[in-house]
């Protein structure tokens, strides 16, 4: 490979969530540790990128060291990407889900009402297990629906748009309650959560 066909990368920068702060049931020390893992993940996916970059301008793309590393991107890509959201869907305070709005509307589409949609998404939230807890839209057919996620990449759909996302992960909640106060984390989220961030995700 010449110089002239080197590969070219620009590494992903951290996004700035200094704002969470004084959020409701879930502390800054907690906060302080998810961003520090969260900043662990674009590391790592930067990383992982330079080095495939690497072994193939070395003509060693499909060896046993480049694919396992190339195995490795679904985790790290998605722990970064789905903390964006969720850090992205948060607020001090948060603001109040309306009946009436886009997102309340779309959601009572299919759950019938936004106390029924909560419901689920709670009790998916609620699942055994650590992982995720996502509503997702279909961008063929604007329908939303909420999704169980346990890896980062094992369960996510291809092509559906995160609209909502919570870490249901034990470091998100483990300094502020019990592993069996789960439901006390999800009340606090909820009570977090930015709605017009939310509703400017879907799919028009």
């Amino acid at each position: 490979m010449t110089l002239q066909q080197k590969i070219s990368y620009k590494p992903y920068a951290e996004k700035d969530f200094s704002h969470l702060k004084n959020l409701t049931g879930i502390s800054d020390k907690t906060l302080e540790i998810h961003l520090g893992l969260y900043s662990g993940y674009v590391k790592n996916t930067n990383i992982l990128n330079e080095k495939v970059i690497e072994l193939t301008e070395a003509g060693k793309a499909g060896q046993p060291e480049y694919a396992e590393i190339k195995r490795r991107y679904g985790w790290e890509y998605n722990g970064k990407v789905l903390h964006e959201y969720y850090f992205g869907n948060l607020k001090a305070g948060g603001s109040e889900l309306k009946e009436s709005s886009t997102i309340g509307k779309a959601m009572a589409d299919v759950y019938s009402s936004v106390d029924v949609w909560k419901n689920d998404f709670t009790k998916v939230g609620a699942m055994r297990g650590v992982g995720w807890a996502i509503l997702f839209q279909d961008p063929e057919t604007k329908t939303l629906s909420n999704h169980w996620i346990s890896s980062h990449e094992e369960g996510n759909v291809a092509g559906f748009k995160p609209i909502l996302v919570m870490d249901v992960w034990e470091h998100a909640f483990l300094l502020d309650y019990k592993p069996s106060e789960r439901s006390k984390y999800i009340e606090a989220f909820f009570s977090n959560i930015d709605w017009t961030a939310v509703e400017g995700r879907l799919i028009k």
